[in-house]
């Protein structure tokens, strides 16, 4: 006679499933770190945009230096007896790119879009403001110092009242460092340099450096 096998118990696992109260918790744990983190993730990525904005200021400043010492771009015409002119104001007209808007004046147009010319529309165009001391040609040819600020071309905007700033004497540039966009109406960069021009005599550098005292007669190039 045939005996039938007996069946062997069904063991339970010693390890079950996650219960929906669990699933709740680890979600809900989750949310909060997620919730935490934003704010550094988004302070990080503005720090991120804003630094490369400054660095692509600090490019266009060199870039306006050096097409000004290669003859590639025009010197600037002195606005006025001070090295120290106000920063750019009025509506802002570029319509061709690496060209002199033509207002505000002495600003220079650096197109980094798809679109020509600068627009205060932009979030990626720059706007270089140049400035010069006087010299008794126009084209600048016994040499000058050179004076540059690098602006937002969104700093134009009219949905942004308000004046533009400059560096000399409010020690205001944008900062690399920002948890927002930035304060637009800063130059991104300011600088000062030499411009050497093809008058290479030493009379010519004399009267470009020199400051005048009249209780001092060798204060004069004469």
């Amino acid at each position: 006679m045939i005996k039938p096998k007996q069946q062997q118990p069904i063991s339970q696992s010693s390890q079950g499933g996650f219960t929906i109260i669990e699933s709740l918790l680890a979600i809900i744990v989750v949310t909060i770190l997620m919730v935490g983190l934003t704010p550094v993730i988004v302070l990080s990525v503005a720090t991120r945009v804003q630094a490369k904005r400054v660095e692509r200021g600090t490019d266009a400043a060199r870039a306006y230096i050096d097409g000004l010492r290669s003859g590639a771009i025009t010197a600037p015409t002195p606005t006025s007896a001070s090295f120290n002119p106000d920063a750019p104001s009025g509506s802002l007209t570029c319509t061709a790119n690496a060209t002199y808007c033509s207002s505000p004046a002495s600003t220079y147009c650096i197109n980094l879009d798809e679109t020509v010319g600068c627009s205060p529309n932009s979030l990626s165009d720059l706007v270089v403001q140049g400035f010069r001391t006087a010299t008794t040609s126009t084209d600048g040819k016994e040499g000058y110092r050179l004076g540059v600020r690098v602006y937002r071309a969104d700093a134009f905007s009219p949905d942004f009242p308000g004046s533009l700033k400059k560096n000399n004497p409010d020690k205001v540039t944008q900062s690399t460092y920002s948890g927002g966009l930035g304060d637009r109406k800063a130059p991104l960069f300011e600088t000062t340099t030499e411009i050497a021009g093809s008058d290479t005599s030493l009379k010519t550098l004399c009267d470009r450096i020199k400051v005048n005292n009249p209780s001092n007669p060798s204060s004069s190039c004469s």
